[in-house]
């Protein structure tokens, strides 16, 4: 089933991203961590694509046990740069085969070893590439693709970055997902803005609770969003008091709030970066979707 339908149903929903873990040993963790997330009827979850030392095999293998185990709709990252349009398809039809009907299309980051050459081998240079490939060669295949409230850290403006993902959208995709951010009013603007430059898809906010301040900046150093001054401070206050777990215990009090606001101001729903910590998106989700 296409995500996009399940969205277009009208009633709000919590989604998950999972990442790969690193090694084979690490997967009976994993699988417990869906398992135990599963109770929360999650509408999809999506795995991200040969991450953490991970493969695309793993990749494929997770995302149909995820589906075929435990009845959760699942949405396979799927990143394009420095790939050729054949490996590229026959992980589609890989896909295809598995039953995964749903992928989240991303141009992916440059390599910084330089083992992606420049100019780059493909006809595949960006996400739209990707999304217009999928839709001509997979015309039944959900995409989503990806927004950035505080702009793309490599985009030239704000402008260029909203006619990229209007491109995207343009090009077959279903809807967006939102990279991280902890002030809702960026999402609210960015919405705003997507409206007003004629995108009318769905945008659904992206949020990821706060567990160590060590990560957090260094996630936010690599994709580009920013942590206001105020939340800093709360959690700055919260490591010298209390540690790791008064970090833990302020970040998911932010995501909290930020969650139950933005459904209240009408969101179709919210996806959640769980950071496979399934004790943090359990306290997370609380309460939230009544």
């Amino acid at each position: 089933m296409k995500i996009i339908d399940s969205i277009n149903q009208n009633k709000q929903f919590i989604s998950l991203e999972f990442f790969p873990p690193k090694t084979r040993e690490d997967w009976p963790a994993f699988f417990q961590t869906v398992q135990r997330l599963a109770v929360l009827k999650p509408l999809f979850a999506s795995v991200t694509y040969g991450a953490g030392g991970s493969t695309n095999v793993d990749t494929l293998e997770i995302v149909t046990r995820i589906q075929q185990e435990y009845g959760i709709e699942t949405m396979a990252h799927l990143t394009c740069l420095g790939s050729k349009a054949e490996d590229v398809t026959r992980f589609l039809e890989d896909l295809a085969a598995a039953g995964v009907n749903n992928v989240l299309a991303l141009r992916g980051d440059l390599p910084q070893d330089g083992s992606v050459e420049t100019p780059l081998p493909s006809p595949l240079q960006y996400a739209s590439d990707l999304v217009g490939l999928i839709r001509s060669s997979f015309p039944a295949k959900g995409i989503a693709v990806a927004g950035y409230p505080e702009v793309h850290p490599e985009s030239p403006s704000l402008e260029a970055d909203l006619g990229y993902l209007k491109q995207k959208l343009d090009n077959g995709a279903d809807f967006a997902i939102t990279q991280l951010f902890f002030d809702n009013s960026l999402y609210h603007t960015f919405v705003k803005r997507a409206r007003e430059a004629g995108i009318n898809k769905p945008i659904i906010p992206g949020i990821l609770p706060v567990v160590s301040l060590k990560v957090i900046k260094r996630i936010v150093s690599l994709c580009g969003a920013s942590i206001p001054a105020e939340f800093l401070a709360e959690l700055e206050n919260a490591d010298q008091a209390g540690g790791a777990a008064a970090v833990q215990k302020v970040g998911i009090a932010h995501a909290r709030h930020q969650a139950r606001e933005l459904l209240a101001s009408g969101v179709p729903g919210v996806h959640i970066y769980t950071l496979n910590r399934a004790e943090v998106v359990l306290d997370l989700v609380e309460g939230l979707l009544q």
